[in-house]
């Protein structure tokens, strides 16, 4: 039956599930708006209402290809019907920068768009650059639009004028060592061909020459022609020192058309150390007193080709280095000869035209040059935030930064990716994301107080490449008009197969004004189907990468469900092979939901349109139902979701009579030709919508289902239908306007316990309101089975007796193999049925209980209470059931009492008990034979060390006469040494030493001794082998609990010890060595008297037989 109940209860989830996730967003009916994708149509979108209607504005930064691809914005109508059109605002022609010389190609001009609150919007170009010369600089562009699509001013904050106030004077070295010269002279003219500001040439070698002065010509042609014809100065001495100082002295002076106040550069060519190297040091600190700024440039071609060592080489560069300004590292070049030239040119151009959007003494470049302001934007209470990615969200401040060396990771963090603001009783906090700092990325939230910026919290990311930081939006939920919560999104946060599922944080806004982390939010796990990973798949994705990038975008909706809290949309473009998902997530104390309560899937084919979820913005109701509408932005298209009104539907269910009693059949309730019971069912309904339009005449369609006996799979109830058929459900559709009441009866089948009747109900159609989600959908109730005759008043009287089988009068042993025994319990009612009547058991620890003998008994264990159901589902009048309930001892509790407490219980509270409730206690002593260690308890290890401390001397004649009788006679007897060969040691002729452990109740208990033995004492000893017995008694201090067998007490342990055997040479070995030694004596004298005898050094006398021989040297005299 259970599992029958579980499968049933499945399949009601399986007919709910769709409901309550598909909340009140209709995804199958709405506006389409199509546009090309490659114009990546649809990146932003923008509900928008004025006074000609309710629009739709879509950025299109890509807009104008293959051409100039300068983006627009295009405003779309909304209720054009099927096939609605767009058109194009025209906003690049119209927005212009003066004074500027403006590059609007690939300006994508609709990459952000934000509406005003005091009408019109504000649509952004982050692209926009703007020329300085030769160079473009990227800084962004944002115009103002009126409500009537009318271009009101455009404005480009981060543009730094072009201010031509820059005196260059070139120092060229033209000693003979510069080869070729034309090499020099190719060098300046592709230089000075981008310069538009006035330029001096100085040459020098032994002497000094003023070639072009600042103001000698007005155009670059001009100046180029000069420079082509320039001569070399030549000369055999490099004198750096005094060109220099003659160009600050003289090259810079009015009469050589320098300007006053005017930035000074000057550009130091040379090939050589100088010959005036003494003279360095002073003209370069006058250079610094008059603030010229000077770039030096170490041509290494004569070093080269006359193969100089490293050493001078260096000394070399040391010294232009000198000369260079600092940061040495921006104004100072070397290359290789004089033909490298050409490949600075581009290098030092741009480092001479970073100094032009610079004034006073200071030399940075430009702050916001690559800024791409208005690549985010969001409007305040201050007014409208614009982030700069390429810069930062205001002008760059110390205050955004970490320690100076981490300025350069702090510039390439993206700063202004994205923008908030968030509002407090303290105060309005900003925010800004940054998703490539330390590569992990961060969020910056800060103050501002005038110009001062105060950073008061830093958020930071988890995981290499998330782009934590890249997506940021603010809730107030409760709508009080302070913030709640910050949604920070990672989008490429890496899922577990390396794929981009993305999530999104969840921070707090505390008391403080902090940030905490409340919760993470994650898409449904999208496994990606390529060739790679492959199973499991029916599809192979088409398109990559792979994933969700679930947090792409994230957007404030206001109150989609009505409750009075705004929701939360977020974006998954990836999604579905790239066709892309939107989550909704419901509002609710403060804070949002972590389940999201609809997923609306993109509907487009993920080939022409695609990514749906990239952007997101639902804060008006442009069909006139009082409702939010939602529009969700993919590229080449977006889609506009009406929302659906929601409806309260609250039901009830009655019964008459509201209990049955099985004693009162009636005459006109026939089920299967037997009287029965009927009851009449009363469902009610109730109906409301939230929405403030009024919807009383306005009918909607229910439908639910009544479910007899919803617990059993086979019903024992049936509906009692007009035309005799017998129905276990009914399934109702019915139009209610307010409220609404239908009656169902139905009969009983058999009487044995309560019948539980189910009430699924929900709407009809899935064109009108949806059901708010946070309403039951369901109800059950129980009907009681009464069977009390006429007065329907049930008078139970239950006897109880419990009694176990002890021994009486003697106190109990259990054996390890007799350690069961048994309660008999008797129950017994004696005037109405016992509706439920249950005997409980509860015992202490010493006990488990093993079963019940009785096969039509049911009973279940609890830890140590027992509940057995008796006569199910009733115990009837005058019946006895006697039944028994086995138990066996617990050993892994020690305890004096068995206590077991028996009571019995029944559904409604009897009007009289006798012996309802019994204490079973016995005093029992536990097993004194155990057939396994296990029964004692657990293992304990116990090591001892014995050391003797000190030796004293033992005197024999004060224990032989201690009174010192007869003592003129006595005498000392020397000690003989004992020659036994075994000896026994034992406590009952030998001093012992005794020990107590205390065992705990445990199952086994193991003490071990280990003791060591004195060798010195048993080598003298005169015995081959020690006895030793050790004696080991067990007390019973509680003779309560343990009856102790007299064979299993004590334990005697006998330990032998041996001497090992002294070592000796056996004595024919001896006398074999001394004849040897003896023969080899003897063979000795007989070799020396064979041999000869030396009598000096120089003469030996040999004897041989009876001829005599002396030999002397090497001579030979006979004799």
């Amino acid at each position: 039956c259970q599992y029958l109940w579980f499968r049933f209860f499945l399949s009601f989830l399986a007919v709910l599930l769709p409901c309550v996730l598909s909340f009140n967003v209709d995804d199958k009916n709405g506006e389409t708006f199509n546009g090309p994708l490659e114009d990546m149509f649809g990146y932003s979108v923008q509900q928008f209402e004025n006074s000609e209607g309710k629009w739709v504005l879509i950025g299109s930064p890509l807009a104008g290809q293959p051409a100039k691809r300068t983006g627009d914005v295009y405003k779309c109508r909304v209720g054009q019907g099927p096939n609605p059109r767009c058109i194009k605002l025209e906003l690049p022609e119209n927005t212009t920068i003066p004074n500027l010389h403006e590059v609007k190609e690939n300006m994508t001009m609709g990459t952000t768009l934000v509406t005003n609150p005091q009408g019109g919007f504000l649509a952004c170009g982050p692209q926009y650059g703007y020329m300085c010369g030769q160079q473009t600089y990227i800084s962004g562009v944002c115009t103002n639009v009126s409500s009537t699509f009318q271009v009101l001013n455009s404005f480009a904050p981060a543009v730094q004028e072009c201010a031509k106030e820059l005196d260059i004077v070139m120092v060229l070295d033209g000693s003979n060592s510069i080869w070729p010269w034309t090499s020099i002279i190719d060098f300046l003219v592709k230089f000075l061909k981008n310069i538009e500001i006035g330029v001096g040439i100085v040459s020098y070698g032994e002497e000094v020459t003023h070639n072009v002065n600042l103001s000698q010509f007005d155009t670059t042609q001009s100046l180029l022609a000069k420079v082509k014809k320039l001569p070399q100065q030549t000369g055999f001495k490099t004198m750096t020192a005094l060109g220099i100082d003659t160009a600050r002295k003289e090259a810079f002076t009015v009469e050589r058309g320098a300007r006053p106040g005017v930035k000074k550069v000057m550009i130091i060519v040379t090939d050589g150390e100088s010959h005036d190297f003494y003279n360095l040091d002073k003209v370069i600190k006058e250079c610094e007193e008059d603030d010229i700024e000077r770039f030096g440039i170490a041509v290494l071609g004569d070093y080269n080709r006359n193969n100089r060592s490293i050493k001078e080489v260096k000394k070399f560069i040391e010294e232009i280095q000198s000369i260079s300004s600092d940061p040495v590292g921006d104004h100072f070049f070397n290359v290789s000869d004089e033909f490298a030239l050409l490949n600075i040119v581009d290098a030092l151009g741009s480092r001479i035209f970073a100094l032009e959007a610079t004034s006073g003494n200071y030399t940075s470049s430009f702050e916001m040059e690559m800024s791409q302001a208005g690549f985010s934007a969001h409007t305040s209470k201050e007014g409208v935030m614009l982030g700069a990615v390429g810069g930062t969200v205001v002008p760059l401040n110390a205050d955004f930064q970490d320690p100076l060396d981490e300025r350069k990771e702090s510039l390439a963090g993206y700063v202004g990716y994205a923008v908030q603001s968030a509002s407090t009783p303290n105060g309005e906090l900003y925010i800004t994301g940054a998703p490539r700092y330390n590569h992990t990325g961060r969020v910056i939230v800060y103050k501002l107080d005038g110009e001062i910026i105060t950073v008061t919290q830093v958020l930071k990311g988890e995981q290499i490449g998330s782009y934590f930081g890249s997506v940021l939006q603010t809730v107030d939920v409760d709508q009080d008009s302070y913030t709640d919560i910050l949604l920070v999104g990672a989008p490429m946060f890496m899922g577990p197969e390396r794929e981009e599922q993305g999530q999104v944080y969840v921070y707090k806004l505390n008391e403080k004004g902090l940030f905490e982390h409340q919760t993470t939010l994650k898409p449904d796990n999208q496994t990606c189907c390529t060739s790679a990973h492959s199973n499991g798949c029916t599809i192979i994705n088409i398109n990559g990468p792979c994933g969700a990038r679930f947090g792409t975008a994230i957007a404030e909706v206001s109150d989609l469900d009505l409750d009075g809290n705004r929701d939360v949309a977020i974006g998954a473009p990836l999604e579905n092979d790239h066709k892309g998902a939107v989550y909704v997530y419901h509002g609710a104390k403060k804070t949002i939901k972590e389940k999201y309560v609809q997923r609306i899937p993109g509907p487009g084919d993920g080939v022409k349109t695609k990514f749906f979820g990239q952007s997101i913005h639902g804060v008006m109701d442009l069909n006139g139902d009082g409702i939010i509408d939602i529009t969700i932005g993919g590229l080449g298209g977006a889609s506009l979701f009406w929302s659906k009104d929601v409806a309260e539907l609250y039901a009830n269910m009655t019964f008459d009579p509201n209990k049955i009693n099985l004693q009162q059949p009636s005459e006109d309730c026939v089920l299967g030709e037997r009287a029965t019971v009927c009851v009449k069912t009363r469902v009610c309904f109730s109906y409301s919508v939230k929405s403030e339009k009024d919807h009383t005449n306005l009918g909607t369609a229910i439908k639910y289902n009544l479910t007899l006996d919803s617990l059993r799979a086979k019903s024992r109830a049936a509906f009692v239908n007009p035309d005799d058929k017998s129905e276990r459900k009914v399934q109702v559709t019915a139009n209610i306007i307010d409220a609404l009441c239908l009656e169902h009866s139905f009969a009983n089948l058999d009487f044995r316990d309560p019948i539980m009747i189910s009430l699924e109900f929900g709407l009809a159609e899935d064109t009108g309101p949806v059901l708010d989600g946070d309403l039951p959908t369901s109800l059950n109730k129980t009907i009681p089975l009464v069977d009390c005759g006429s007065d329907d008043k049930c008078i139970a009287d239950l006897s109880l007796k419990a009694v176990n089988n002890f021994p009486i009068l003697s106190s109990l042993v259990i054996k390890a193999n007799k350690e069961k025994f048994h309660v008999l319990i008797t129950i017994r009612n004696s005037q109405d049925n016992a509706y439920n009547t249950k005997v409980m058991l509860s015992f202490t620890e010493n006990i488990n209980y093993v079963k019940v003998k009785a096969n039509d008994k049911v009973c279940s264990l609890n830890n140590t209470k027992v509940e057995c159901a008796v006569g199910y589902p009733f115990l009837k009048s005058n019946v006895e059931e006697v039944f028994e309930i086995l138990f066996e001892v617990n050993p892994a509790h020690v305890w004096k009492e068995i206590q077991i407490n028996v009571t019995a219980t029944r559904y409604s509270k009897p009007w009289h008990m006798k012996e309802d409730h019994i204490i079973v206690k016995e005093g029992e002593q536990y097993p004194s034979i155990f057939n396994h260690t296990s029964v004692i308890g657990e293992e304990v290890k116990i090591i001892y060390m014995v050391r003797p401390t000190y030796c004293r001397p033992c005197h024999i004649r004060d224990l032989i006469n201690p009174l010192k009788i007869n003592n003129n006679n006595t005498h000392t007897i020397n000690p003989k040494k004992e020659t036994l060969s075994v000896f026994l040691v034992g406590c009952k002729d030998h001093p012992c030493k005794s020990f107590v452990c205390s065992i705990p109740h445990v199952n086994n208990s193991q003490v071990n001794v280990t003791f060591r033995v004195w060798k010195p004492t048993f080598i003298k000893a005169e015995f081959s082998s020690l006895h030793m017995i050790v004696n080991a008694t067990l007390e019973n201090l509680n003779t309560d609990l343990f009856v102790l067998s007299a064979t299993n007490y004590a334990r005697d342990v006998k330990i032998q010890v041996s001497k090992e055997a002294l070592g000796g040479i056996p004595l024919w070995i001896i006398i074999v060595s001394i004849l040897i030694g003896l023969l080899i004596l003897a063979l000795v004298i007989f070799a020396l008297w064979k041999v000869c005898v030396c009598l000096q050094p120089s003469v030996c006398l040999c004897l041989q037989g009876t001829n005599n021989r002396l030999y002397i040297g090497s001579s030979q005299i006979e004799q």
